[in-house]
């Protein structure tokens, strides 16, 4: 079963694109997106950590970068590793 949501259209005249949050595909407009956009499209909690796959490899996003958008693009979420001891 394939899962596609449709995101809020801030800027319409930009093309939209698809992505994939968590295995689930998502059409936002091409172009710069701050990741506390992308966790709220995906509903992903403020706190957890983001990370983009790139040639199956997981690198971490920081919260307050911005990413550009081009299509295809996939990303994970998880709970932040660690803690307080």
């Amino acid at each position: 079963m394939q899962t596609t949501s449709n995101a809020s259209k801030p800027h319409p005249e930009r093309d939209l694109v698809e992505i994939k949050i968590n295995r689930v595909e998502y059409k936002i407009p091409r172009g710069p997106l701050k990741v506390t956009s992308l966790k709220d499209w995906a509903e992903i909690p403020p706190a957890d950590e983001v990370e983009q796959v790139r040639h199956g490899n997981l690198e971490p996003i920081a919260d307050d970068a911005t990413l550009e958008i081009k299509g295809g693009e996939k990303f994970i979420s998880h709970p932040r590793d660690g803690g307080s001891s």
